[in-house]
């Protein structure tokens, strides 16, 4: 195995919604060691502007490079959509944003040819999903929403609570009515209010997780390239923020599959 094989996967996002993919990297690549990095002092990127989340992402991914990573996970859906390519294209390791996997199983999901997507302003507002869907297949009819209100509702733990229902019913309505088959939760939040969201759509709607999409296109990635960590042992999982680490850290537990002991903060603006 080569010895770049044994560094860390690389993860950042906002804040942490992207917890959402370290899980799903978690349970899908078990050999593998992470550094997340969370952009708590900063968050929401969604409402920023491209050259701002830009910056952002460029800081983070010199902090990753302090790590060793051998790859970077891009996370956040914001982020994905504004800076993802111009990352990739600095980067020497691989780079992957959650975008195009959740792309890809919508459009394997759909019978009727009716896509929802729900994300951030900035999300919705760059059409990164629609143009990567209609790539795929021009024919499918997408319907987009920005939700700004579900992040602070999930980073307030308001996961099950009757103000997340009256939001979702008033954000989704208008999906119901176009009838879509196939809603790309287009914000790594999202998963953490599925339930409430499946419950309004329905059971005949197909809720697409970006994250989990993300950890088996990973997987597929670092196979191809030879990078997957083959060696049985502990996994080493380091967390590190801009802000927030209590607050951190309660968040996390209840997202997690481990529990996190330990979470450092990083002055991100000197990097």
């Amino acid at each position: 195995m080569d010895d770049q094989a044994k560094n860390p996967i690389g993860l950042f996002d906002s804040g942490v919604g992207g917890l959402t993919v370290a899980r799903e990297i978690m349970r899908q690549l078990p050999n593998e060691d992470l550094v997340y990095f969370g952009d708590t002092a900063r968050v929401p990127y969604g409402s920023k502007s491209k050259n701002t989340v830009l910056k952002y992402s460029r800081q983070i991914v010199r902090f990753l490079h302090t790590k060793n990573v051998k790859a970077v996970v891009v996370a956040c859906n914001t982020a994905s959509a504004l800076a993802l390519d111009e990352i990739a294209a600095e980067e020497e390791i691989p780079v992957i944003g959650v975008v195009k996997p959740g792309a890809k199983m919508a459009v394997e999901s759909t019978k009727t040819g009716n896509v929802g997507i729900i994300g951030t302003e900035s999300t919705v507002k760059s059409g990164i999903y629609n143009d990567y869907i209609r790539e795929l297949d021009p024919e499918i009819t997408v319907v987009s929403r920005a939700c700004p209100l579900f992040v602070p509702l999930v980073e307030e733990g308001l996961l099950e609570d009757r103000v997340t229902e009256d939001i979702v019913g008033r954000y989704l309505q208008e999906m119901k009515e176009y009838r879509v088959d196939a809603l790309v939760l287009g914000c790594t939040h999202y998963p953490l209010i599925r339930n409430v969201i499946k419950r309004f759509m329905g059971e005949e709607v197909r809720l697409v997780n970006p994250a989990f999409e993300t950890a088996k296109s990973l997987k597929e990635l670092l196979a191809a390239q030879g990078l997957l960590n083959r060696s049985s042992h502990k996994p080493k999982y380091e967390y590190y923020v801009s802000d927030g680490v209590d607050r951190f850290i309660s968040f996390a537990d209840r997202v997690l599959p481990v529990h996190v002991r330990d979470t450092q903060v990083v002055d991100i603006e000197s990097y």
